[in-house]
């Protein structure tokens, strides 16, 4: 027994040099493994990755390796040579990575996973008609919650809520009826249900990625999924009849199965898209209207842009045609959502090194990658979170993406050189979020109706938009630690 538990810490003891005893190589980034063997920097990049690679960029420049939790991930923050990487589909891998998340958070597994087959399924309905078809319905689901939310008011009374959960629980409601519901589906309850299960999951993603779970926190993950996987099920979902958002849960059952996606897979698959579709466009509007509420110039600047759009003055949902929304310029909003998301969407970009490659940057330095690693980019800190091309970048400026004429600004320059990412809120190249479209379209319709139906003001007029929640950096729209309290009333008639 004792010769049993000898060797097998001799073993780990030659694990843990091997994996320490890597060093840098002649034409490699800098390597900076940290000081915990094996784990490396895990620790501080799991839980503040934005101050962590800040750190490491002020160390080592625009590209560095680093050791976490024994894998060595080399990060690019040159927004000039992302194409390197982008482009790279030989000796770069998109899906691995996306395999191992999908089995750590979702706890699916596709192993004949197609990602370009998906992303063609994803565009025949995130684009042209579909889209149009989905928007519309999405319009139709907030008039009828925000209905739901104005019975409880008054001209005369005011009530207080939590921005961001305001803002998530409408939304998230929302979508989940055009994507997941079926006609006549509004069940105030069961959405309830779906809603509070989504929120326990979500609270818990960030550590089911990094697998970072303390041993509670793991149960409650687990019965969170389960239940979810109920809820979204076919069986559960079909009940009534059917219409365009049953159409799009059908659609995809249907590309799972031409997928060979085993029956259990395809409700799991079902959460993967509820999260995918419903985790962004929620915090993405509390953002928004909190820069709003606390920019009250840009608030200004919205709410004349949205008069200018002669939507009936009495502020009734049903006088607010979606064309209006759909085909006139909002340059304003545009560039509010712009730098909303600027200083708000935070993910990484990750490849899997497949083969050796020679990485060539913009400026005609070129470093070698080893296969079996990873490389990401992370564009919250560059280009949006870029002093160069970004003047005072911790700072919301409303107008930041428009011109001195009123149109959309496209012009950004770092050392003179125009660059073709000056943000990235939706990633890039053939892997960009193709339900961008949609989650736009949506968040632009409900500020649209909040700010003309409701009068929304802070209870503090001096409260401050809060700070972000550092375990989010990575993935997808930042979520705020704590709310922001505020008070709403309907708009009387005038």
């Amino acid at each position: 027994m004792l010769w049993t538990i000898f060797l097998l810490l001799n073993g780990l003891l030659a694990l843990v040099i091997l994996y320490s005893s890597r060093s840098r190589q002649k034409n490699e980034p800098p390597l900076d493994k940290g000081f915990i063997p094996w784990l490396g920097h895990a620790l501080e990049f799991g839980k503040d990755a934005a101050k962590f690679l800040t750190r490491m960029k002020q160390k080592h420049g625009d590209i560095f390796t680093v050791r976490v939790c024994g894998r060595y991930i080399t990060v690019l923050l040159d927004p000039n040579s992302y194409d390197a990487i982008l482009d790279d589909k030989v000796s770069l891998d998109f899906s691995r990575y996306a395999q191992v998340l999908m089995q750590r958070i979702f706890s699916l597994r596709l192993p004949n996973h197609n990602p370009d087959t998906e992303r063609a399924w994803m565009e025949q309905h995130f684009q042209g008609p579909s889209l149009a078809r989905l928007s519309s319905t999405m319009h139709l689901h907030l008039q009828t919650l925000l209905r739901d939310e104005e019975r409880s008011c008054s001209p005369a009374d005011w009530r207080q809520d939590g921005l961001f959960s305001l803002c998530y629980s409408l939304l998230f409601g929302a979508g989940y009826l055009t994507l997941f519901g079926a006609e006549n589906s509004n069940d105030v309850t069961a959405l309830a249900t779906v809603y509070k299960e989504f929120r326990t999951f979500d609270g818990l993603l960030a550590k089911l990625a990094r697998s970072t779970l303390k041993q509670e926190e793991k149960r409650t993950a687990s019965l969170s999924q389960e239940r979810l996987w109920e809820l979204l099920s076919p069986a559960w979902l079909s009940r009534g009849k059917g219409s365009e958002s049953s159409s799009w849960q059908q659609s995809y059952l249907h590309h799972l199965q031409t997928e060979g996606v085993e029956t259990e897979m395809q409700r799991r698959a079902m959460l993967l898209q509820l999260w995918a579709t419903q985790g962004n466009a929620g915090p993405a509007a509390f953002w928004l209207l909190s820069f709003l509420l606390t920019h009250p110039e840009a608030m200004r600047a919205v709410r004349k842009e949205i008069r200018g759009l002669r939507l009936q003055e009495d502020g009734s949902l049903q006088r607010h045609p979606l064309d209006t929304l759909e085909h006139h310029s909002t340059p304003v909003f545009d560039s509010v959502l712009s730098e909303t998301l600027r200083l708000t969407a935070a993910a990484l970009i990750t490849r899997e090194v497949v083969q050796d490659k020679t990485l060539c940057l913009a400026s005609g330095q070129a470093y070698h990658l080893r296969q079996g690693d990873r490389v990401c980019m992370f564009p919250f800190l560059s280009p949006q979170m870029d002093p160069q091309i970004h003047h005072d970048p911790q700072t919301f400026q409303y107008d930041r993406f428009l011109n001195a004429d009123g149109t959309e600004k496209k012009k950004f320059y770092k050392g003179g050189e125009r660059l073709k990412y000056y943000t990235m809120p939706w990633g890039a190249g053939n892997n960009m979020c193709v339900g961008r479209h949609f989650a736009v379209s949506g968040i632009k319709q409900f500020v649209f109706m909040v700010l003309s139906r409701l009068d929304l003001e802070l209870c503090d007029p001096t409260a401050i938009v809060p700070p972000v929640n550092p375990g989010r950096y990575g993935f997808g729209m930042l979520q705020p630690d704590g709310d922001l309290e505020v008070r709403y009333r309907l708009k009387t008639l005038q």
